[in-house]
């Protein structure tokens, strides 16, 4: 029975309504947003007005963009969740382990499903550019860290909301900015992969959950 205790729910149950709302609002948002921008190689409205205010850092800002930006790639994204992996196996959470795994991989690769679906592009026709997967990676592995924090600290529904989202949101708007700045992706390209993120990381938590849950009463 310890062992069963030790390894609580990587979606706290007080978190479940909300978070469950949220990623529904965001797969919606993430579907509207592609169906708009279809076939688009052209900034929309809202990139007009945003991506003059970014697009083309200088030195620093450059080189801090380039840094922020070599995260999501695929040398710094393995040692980002090499590192969360081996951080939530010391804290004795496998559940959160499996997360990390699971949440980040299943992100990225809707977003890799989205991106030929959609078509949108950016500085030629061979760059697909929505959603964002490099905004969708942080934000994912940023929920999984909040998700994780809000069950060891026992914090309620709003205190836990509040953490998890605020922290979606750091590390989206830093890895957006640092996309759009570079000049890799349009605005609403990083508010489709922040908004896949929030919609498939609590899905993906839930399901972890039940999978271990029906492991567990399997076992006894």
């Amino acid at each position: 029975m310890a062992a069963h205790r030790s390894a609580p729910a990587v979606l706290p149950p007080p978190l479940r309504g909300w978070l469950g709302l949220i990623a529904v609002l965001a797969a919606l948002v993430v579907v509207a947003l592609g169906v708009l921008y279809a076939g688009h190689s052209e900034p929309g409205t809202v990139d007009g007005w945003i991506q003059p205010t970014v697009d083309g850092a200088g030195p620093p800002w450059r080189s801090l963009a380039l840094a922020t930006d070599f995260l999501g790639e695929p040398v710094g994204a393995a040692a980002l969740v090499v590192a969360t992996v081996t951080g939530c196996l010391l804290l004795r959470q496998p559940r959160a382990a499996v997360l990390v795994v699971a949440g980040a991989g299943l992100t990225v690769g809707t977003t890799k499903l989205l991106k030929p679906l959609v078509g949108r592009t950016i500085h030629g026709a061979d760059n697909l550019s929505y959603p964002s997967g490099h905004t969708a990676f942080l934000t994912a592995l940023a929920l999984v860290v909040a998700l994780l924090a809000t069950g060891r600290l026992g914090l309620g529904r709003t205190a836990g909301t509040v953490l998890v989202l605020w922290t979606a949101l750091v590390a989206g708007a830093a890895m957006g900015w640092a996309q759009v700045a570079l000049g890799a992706h349009y605005p609403t390209d990083v508010l489709g992969g922040w908004c896949t993120a929030l919609a498939v990381v609590p899905a993906t938590a839930w399901l972890v959950d039940r999978m271990a849950d029906a492991g567990r009463q399997q076992r006894r």
